[in-house]
Parts: structure tokens; sequence; C-alpha cells
């Protein structure tokens, strides 16, 4: 059985090497879809009884290990060092600096990379990650699959 959560959040990121608009600083208001596999439960009384797992601990667990910390963050290639220079001179700033450059792909990739830690067998159903889709806009979106 496969179930999906959709979550959205904003952040700014820049694409250095682009050969248009997104090389200069911008922002989305991103969404993420989180597609999760597993045995439906069927242990009588337990809470999630009929689920693969609860929507709300989907939730929880993406906000905890991604979504919060990407949430109105500026993603930044660890590369791209003028950059990464200049949003540390800005007290406080949430900056999260990634090992890729933060195209659609490569954070749908890595946003996969992360969450599929976190979703290991929680219940004893074999509960894995199957996807993560990641929209940069409500027409454009990578897919991360297993």
């Amino acid at each position: 059985m496969l179930i999906t959560r959709r979550l959205e959040f904003d952040a700014g990121h820049r694409i250095p090497n682009h050969a248009s608009q997104c090389r200069h600083l911008h922002g989305h208001r991103y969404a993420i879809e989180i597609t999760l596999a597993g045995e439906i439960i069927r242990t009588a009384g337990a809470a999630e009884e009929g689920m693969v797992m609860d929507f709300s601990d989907v939730k929880r667990i993406a906000t905890e290990v991604l979504v919060g910390r990407w949430d109105h963050a500026f993603l930044v290639h660890q590369g791209d060092r003028e950059v990464v220079a200049f949003l540390a001179t800005l007290p406080g700033h949430k900056t999260v600096v990634l090992p890729v450059v933060p195209t659609a792909e490569n954070l749908a990739a890595e946003a996969f990379r992360i969450l599929d830690a976190a979703y290991r067998d929680t219940y004893g159903n074999q509960l894995r990650l199957e996807r993560v889709r990641l929209y940069e806009t409500p027409n454009n979106w990578a897919d991360a699959t297993r």
C-alpha cells in the first residue's frame, strides 16, 4: 500500500551557473510530497489499525528532519562561496549549506536521502520511503524514487 503526505515551505536559492534568471537570488513556495510504502497495520485495537502510518506522524517526522530546517531558509551550495560568505554576515540568518547545487532535482534527491533514514519500519509493517516529489513551482517538479 502507498500513502502520500504533502507539505509546503518557503525557501530561497539560486543556481549559480544558470544561463537565465535563476542565477539570481530568489525564492519559491515549495511543496513536497512524501510517499511511503508498507503493509496495512492489522493489529486489533492499535491506534494505527487500518493504516500504513498515521498521516500526522508522516508530517511530524518530515517537519523534524527536513521541512523545519528548510522552511524560510536560504538553500545554498557549499561551492557558492560568495553567497555563503554574504549570508554569514546576516545575524541570525537561516542558511542551509548543501553539498549540491539547489536545483529541484538535487533538492528532491537530498530530501529523499534525509527522509529515507527517518521512515524506517516504524510500526513493524515494512514501512519504507518510496518517493519524494518536490515542486519548485506548481508546474515544475522533480521525483526522487527508490
